[in-house]
């Protein structure tokens, strides 16, 4: 039996389309000039809230972007609906590049690296002085992601009702890195603290970091208490708890507009497989010169090194030598060894 009639090229002949063949594929991607330009506050699960003009803006990353992923602090560009109203969805369609990247991975040999917050200025450690007994380690190796990722690191630390800080603080005494002591009661109260934190974070984008108990995310409450309500949409009407719980990065804005404040998950470790122990060196300004008659591929920490003869003349302070070498050393080891 014949299939077609005496014309096979008749119109009611049925072809079944090719699936792949719709679309062709091109390499050119649409430039969207007219995207507005916008600012990565929190990712959570696929969705991004980025603040456009002023305004929480819901978003997801466009497909043309392939595997880049953007996270907190990212400047961004957006199309599609950019009201912020309630089920709208915006899309990412550039990621600006970055002045400063804060990464670590899980642990030292983790391949997998992770970018915690984009465009920091300053990241600021904090760390109690007693109860958790503060973990000099873990501070060493926040201070070389900060050195490597391009931050400058600010020490606060807390409870010194509970312990004296001049011993934690003479480890870091050659580093000059600037720092911030409070109370137990100071912390509880809350303005107390955040008011003497706060003269450092004026007109700066600032990425807190600290272990579970030490009381960062109250003293980042304290800093910024009507935002965090604001952008997480308060008290959740299922579980009766906050929307953000600190289970990603979260950036919030200081009062005026004077800076921002990023709140990050607690850690437990801070892995630095990513780091590449040559580019510690570069936060020791006054060690750099000495390095040039150093050996090939020389670690700074053994007999061939240069930076003794370098320091024994008087060119550097051989507390800036032991801190780096320290701070080398903690990238060889695992948090906790």
């Amino acid at each position: 039996m014949r299939r077609y009639g005496k014309n096979p090229d008749e119109d009611d002949i049925r072809s079944r389309p090719n699936p792949k063949g719709n679309r062709p594929r091109t390499s050119i991607r649409p430039k969207h000039e007219d995207a507005a330009e916008g600012m990565v506050l929190t990712v959570d699960r696929g969705r991004l809230t980025c603040l456009v003009d002023g305004r929480a803006v819901t978003a997801m990353k466009a497909r043309e972007l392939g595997r880049k992923a953007a996270v907190v602090g990212d400047r961004v560009s957006l199309v599609g609906d950019l009201s912020g109203k309630k089920d709208t969805l915006a899309r990412i369609v550039r990621i600006e590049p970055r002045g400063s990247v804060l990464r670590r991975t899980a642990d030292d040999d983790d391949p997998y690296e992770r970018v915690v917050v984009a465009n920091a200025d300053q990241l600021a450690i904090v760390t109690a002085l007693a109860d958790p007994e503060p973990r000099p380690r873990l501070i060493d190796r926040c201070l070389v992601a900060a050195f490597d990722g391009g931050l400058e690191p600010l020490l606060v630390l807390t409870k010194s009702d509970l312990a004296p800080p001049e011993k934690l603080l003479e480890l870091y005494g050659a580093l000059d890195i600037p720092h911030v002591v409070t109370s137990q009661e100071e912390l509880y109260d809350g303005h107390t603290a955040a008011d003497r934190v706060r003269e450092y974070l004026a007109g700066r984008t600032t990425a807190f970091v600290g272990h579970s108990g030490v009381g960062k995310t109250t003293l980042v409450n304290a800093l910024v208490p009507e935002e965090r309500r604001r952008l997480t949409g308060g008290v959740n009407a299922v579980t009766g708890r906050g929307r953000h719980t600190t289970t990603s990065a979260l950036a919030l804005p200081l009062e005026r507009a004077e800076g921002w404040v990023i709140d990050t998950p607690g850690v437990r470790s801070f892995g630095l497989h990513h780091v590449d122990p040559s580019r510690v060196i570069n936060a020791f300004p006054d060690l750099v010169p000495g390095t040039e008659e150093c050996p090939r591929a020389c670690s700074h920490d053994e007999p061939d090194c240069a930076l003794d003869a370098w320091v024994a003349v008087g060119h550097a302070d051989p507390a800036r030598l032991d801190s780096l070498r320290r701070l080398l050393a903690t990238r060889e080891r695992r948090e906790g060894d």
